[in-house]
């Protein structure tokens, strides 16, 4: 998560962790306890947008035209999902509250790692890997706290686990459209290739309809115990919407189509 320096007025440090520890604790007692949570530039990834829309009980297309902004900025061809802040003073973030974050459980990633920025990446062999740095804001005083952690406690006390797989699985989608092999091919944003690759990674109530209502299980090899999953699991379904894009897109991944 960036805060944007424009309206904040704040300066902010990054650094490479690598296997060192850091000092962090973030609690109501902190003087600046919510203070990030005002005019986060803040990207969303797919299993973020899963997490908090069923928190919300809304759909997803509700939840994207009520809480999110799009953005062109590292795929050209793609846009990216961006967390909308509310017109309050000082644009908190529209979930936050004087006692802290009403959807706290749910909260994205990018919350959830904070002060950590977990940058993925991927090797030539398909393999991911991440690596962690750290980021000091020069209002956060949590920095100050006693509390000493490693980045893998860290994530686990976060609870991070669940994301793992599907920021992956995003991650590694998200290289490939950041390398920009599609302009040259006239295919944009506003292609029929990208909106579908949006509605699979974004808006999983529509996709779930067009798995089960269009022609998409007689052209691709769902295996029954996954396809029993997707019909009422949207993590299952966002990673299935995942390698579907990589078919459509890339010509690749672990969807296969029916010969």
């Amino acid at each position: 998560m960036t805060i944007s320096d424009n309206t904040t007025g704040t300066t902010a440090n990054r650094v490479l962790l690598g296997p060192n520890t850091f000092q962090f604790a973030c609690h109501k007692d902190v003087p600046c306890f919510t203070r990030c949570c005002h005019n986060a530039d803040m990207y969303l990834y797919p299993y973020d947008v899963v997490r908090m829309k069923q928190n919300l009980n809304m759909t997803s297309e509700e939840f994207l035209v009520a809480h999110t902004t799009t953005a062109i900025r590292d795929m050209p061809t793609f846009p990216n999902v961006m967390l909308k802040m509310s017109d309050r003073n000082g644009n908190p973030c529209t979930f936050l509250t004087e006692k802290g974050c009403t959807i706290y459980p749910d909260r994205p990633y990018s919350c959830r790692a904070y002060p950590l920025e977990p940058a993925i990446y991927g090797d030539a062999d398909g393999s991911m890997h991440v690596q962690y740095y750290v980021m000091h804001h020069d209002y956060c005083k949590g920095h100050d706290e006693d509390k000493t952690w490693t980045a893998k406690a860290w994530m686990a006390d976060q609870e991070m686990d669940p994301y793992l797989e599907p920021n992956n699985g995003w991650a590694r989608i998200a290289g490939r459209l950041q390398a920009d092999s599609f302009r040259s091919r006239d295919i944009d944003v506003n292609s029929p290739p990208m909106k579908m690759a949006f509605m699979a990674a974004y808006n999983m109530d529509t996709f779930r309809r067009f798995v089960f209502e269009s022609s998409f299980l007689s052209r691709y090899n769902v295996p029954d115990r996954q396809l029993d999953a997707v019909k009422h699991d949207d993590r299952e379904l966002l990673m299935l919407g995942l390698s579907w894009i990589e078919r459509i897109l890339f010509g690749d991944g672990p969807l296969e189509e029916i010969s």
